[in-house]
Formats: structure tokens, C-alpha cells, sequence
């Protein structure tokens, strides 16, 4: 069977469902595990965060839909002339990833007839689901029962012992600045799991745009920065508007140094690395229940400073967690 992925929790799951070697197309963001950079990108944004700020990200993303074109781009030549058994898709964002009408659009402008599986998780047991899902397209399912039920006990392990913390600190996650997003779906479910408390979102509920207003509202105690499609230097750079906002160096979370910035990848791809961002969360919430659950080069934690700085200077406090 001849896979092509179209997002890149489709092919996280696909390498770790034992499936690497059928996968013959990904998208131009898929990188883990690192061979599946090797394959050829059958589809691409045409939107770069990678050189574009957030600001710039936004003005880009609305051209294009004043334009009337997608945000991505398919290689509907490569479909016809690989002609894949099985096509992983979404629907849960058309932003991040091509979406699942676009991706049929282009299979039904080819000879082809690939089984198309739209991927559209809300919630941790919806992750599951869509482990499930592609073992079954992909004619493996055993593979991925095996797979959930080891990905399962890893969760219920950390909740378990998450559930002993003598107090749940107040969370509030960012994965977008400039605008302000805050994440849905899977994310508040994650917090929660991890021994947080999100009196703001609830699990399933979809993402949402912020004021900033409603974060000095909330007043975290732990404020966690996930900014979607941005590695860590990315998020570097974008940090220093939030330095710029009234009240941000009074925030409960920035005064003790509870300020988290981590690899999106562990939130915004729903696949079995959730389970990694969950025990991550896990640690940095309660590091006196858990430890070696934080792989290197993966969070940068806030030093708390008494005197505000100036806008630039925030990138400069961050240090990598441990």
C-alpha cells in the first residue's frame, strides 16, 4: 500500500503505526521522525511563519481569502502519477493543514481513486480514534490497538499520579500572539490531564481569538507559550509583543518565572507525541511528582526579574528548562 499523508500527525502516526516505508508523499512541514523529511511534499502553505511574523502571517492569510485561493497548495501531478492506495487529510484546521474538501477537489481531478480518510480529532479519546482509523485504512489494526493501549497506560500513569498533587495551579495557553489565539480541541483537555486548572476553555471546545484584556483577566498562575507553527526561536522573536502589553510584567505567572515556552509540535499535531506534551505539562507543573519527562531543547522557562523591561528584552530572560 502507497500512503501520502497530507498533515503531519497523519504521518507521525503512519511511522508509528510501523507504516514509514509505505509512505511515499508528505507535506513540506512534516519532520518527524526525521526521515520523513525525505519525502517528496506533495502539498505546501503558501503561507511561511518560518520567514513571515505573526502580524505578517495574518495580512498574508487575508489576501489569500480576499483572493478567493486556498492557504495551501496541492500537487495534484504527483497524485496522478504516484497514484496512492490511501490519503490522510483534516478538518480541523484550514489554516495549519490542506482541509479534506480541497484535497478531494484535487483526487477527483485525477484518474486515481484513493481511499481519502479525513482526520478530524476534538479530544484525547478522538486522537485514539484516529490512530484507529488509519490502522484500519492501512490494513494494520492490530498494530494500533497496541499502539493506543501502550499510548493509554503512558496516560493514565501520569494522571495518576498528577491526581496526588496537593494543588492544581490556574494554566492559560497561548498559541498565538499578535493576534492572540488560544488553543482548543485536544489542548484544554491536556492541561486539565496534566494537573492543571482551566477555569477559561473547556476539552473539545474549538480555538478562539483573544483580547488582552482576558488574559490580564485571567491572571494565570502558569502561563504556557505554544505558539502554533513556530519552533522555539521562532517564538523568541514573537515574544517580545507580549512584553509590550499594559499589565503583562504584573501577571501572577510572569512575577514567579511560571512562564513556559515549548515545541508546538507536542500540541498542535494530534498524534501520539500528545501523550509526550501531556507528561511535559505534568513536570512543569508539578516538578516535585515528576522528572526526565522533558526532553532537551524542548521548553524554555521565564527567569523572574522584579523590574519590567523593555519589549525586546523578554526573549532574553527565557532559559532552557532544567
Amino acid at each position: 500500500m502507497k500512503i501520502c499523508s497530507l498533515l503531519p500527525s497523519g504521518t507521525e502516526i503512519a511511522f508509528a503505526l510501523g507504516l514509514g516505508d509505505q509512505v511515499v508523499g508528505v507535506t513540506d512541514i512534516c519532520d518527524y521522525p526525521p526521515e520523513a523529511a525525505s519525502r517528496p511534499a506533495v502539498s505546501r502553505s503558501l503561507v511561511d511563519p518560518s520567514v513571515l511574523s505573526s502580524d505578517e502571517v495574518e495580512r498574508r492569510m487575508k489576501e489569500l481569502a480576499a483572493e478567493g485561493r486556498p492557504t495551501h497548495e496541492v500537487d495534484t501531478g504527483w497524485l496522478e502519477r504516484e497514484r496512492p492506495d490511501l490519503v490522510l487529510t483534516q478538518d480541523v484546521c484550514a489554516l495549519c493543514d490542506v482541509d479534506a474538501s480541497q484535497v478531494r477537489e484535487a483526487v477527483a481531478g485525477c484518474s486515481i481513486h484513493p481511499n481519502v480518510v479525513v482526520l478530524s480529532p476534538r479530544t484525547i479519546s478522538g486522537i485514539f480514534a484516529s490512530i484507529r482509523e488509519v490502522g484500519q485504512a492501512a490494513g494494520v489494526s492490530a498494530r494500533a490497538e497496541s499502539l493506543v493501549s501502550d499510548l493509554q497506560a503512558r496516560l493514565y500513569r501520569t494522571t495518576a499520579a498528577a491526581a496526588r498533587a496537593p494543588r492544581k495551579p490556574e494554566v492559560f495557553s497561548l498559541e498565538g500572539v499578535n493576534p492572540l489565539v488560544v488553543g482548543g480541541h485536544w489542548i484544554p483537555e491536556m492541561k486539565l490531564l496534566a494537573g492543571g486548572r482551566d477555569r477559561w476553555f473547556s476539552p473539545g471546545c474549538p480555538a478562539a481569538r483573544l483580547e488582552w484584556s482576558q488574559v490580564l483577566e485571567a491572571d494565570p498562575e502558569v502561563l504556557l507559550l505554544a505558539l502554533c507553527s513556530s519552533d522555539l526561536a521562532r517564538g523568541l522573536r514573537e515574544a517580545g509583543w507580549l512584553a509590550g502589553q499594559d499589565g503583562f510584567w504584573d501577571l501572577r505567572a510572569v512575577g514567579s518565572g511560571e512562564v513556559y515556552m515549548i515545541e508546538h509540535v507536542y500540541f498542535s499535531r494530534p498524534g501520539p507525541r500528545v501523550i509526550d506534551g501531556i507528561e511535559i505539562l505534568a513536570q512543569l507543573m508539578h516538578p516535585d511528582l515528576f522528572s526526565g519527562l522533558v526532553p532537551p531543547e524542548t521548553v524554555l522557562k521565564l527567569e523572574p526579574d522584579p523590574s519590567p523591561g523593555a519589549p525586546g528584552d523578554l526573549a532574553a530572560r527565557f532559559r532552557p528548562y532544567g
